[in-house]
């Protein structure tokens, strides 16, 4: 019998082979070659539509929505969120082994790592997230905001803080990102456009 690996662990031996890779170094990853590369590495059944991928700098996301438990006529909302949560965990279970095959190999090819998630219903959870420290160098008055949150009790730490501040103004300013986003993928194909030096 197989041991069990953890998701983590398969391509975290990898991260030393990101140099020389195609991707990587914050190099754009096409979203075209990626989503394509997914329909045809992920297997059909896992879900129930395309999932959604988000990509930064450092890792590659994918979420995929799963086949809601049959409940009846069971409208508990507690009996649903808990069914709904093992059927998460029952896939996440069920499909590790290939998810960390599938997750090397997109290490290999987009210079990334590879997280996963899922939904069913209205239940959602990612279960193999990156947590990527950030070095920042922050004034007093930024820092008093921080410290402000964490004294409050909103946030436990400075770096909690941190992060409660971007999720605030990524909901706040959702539209303007989305723009500034395609403004960027805009300017990107332009460049791809122009000549090459040799």
């Amino acid at each position: 019998m197989q041991s069990k690996r953890s998701d983590r662990g398969a391509w975290a031996s990898a991260r030393d082979e990101r140099r020389g890779h195609r991707h990587g170094d914050g190099e754009r990853v096409n979203s075209e070659e990626l989503n394509g590369w997914l329909r045809g590495r992920l297997p059909d059944h896992w879900f129930t539509e395309a999932p959604t991928v988000s990509v930064d700098r450092d890792e590659i996301l994918i979420v995929g929505r799963l086949s809601a438990p049959d409940l009846g006529k069971e409208d508990d909302p507690v009996a649903i969120a808990a069914a709904e949560a093992g059927r998460i965990t029952r896939f996440r279970e069920e499909t590790r082994e290939q998810r960390v095959a599938i997750a090397r190999e997109g290490q290999h090819h987009f210079g990334r790592a590879i997280s996963w998630g899922a939904q069913a219903g209205g239940t959602s959870q990612v279960f193999t997230n990156l947590s990527v420290p950030v070095m920042t160098r922050l004034r007093q008055p930024e820092r008093t905001v921080l410290d402000t949150l964490v004294d409050s009790g909103v946030a436990r730490s400075r770096s909690d803080a941190l992060v409660w501040c971007v999720r605030l103004v990524a909901a706040n300013t959702d539209e303007w990102l989305a723009k500034l986003r395609g403004a960027m993928e805009s300017v990107e194909t332009i460049r791809q456009e122009g000549p090459t030096l040799s």
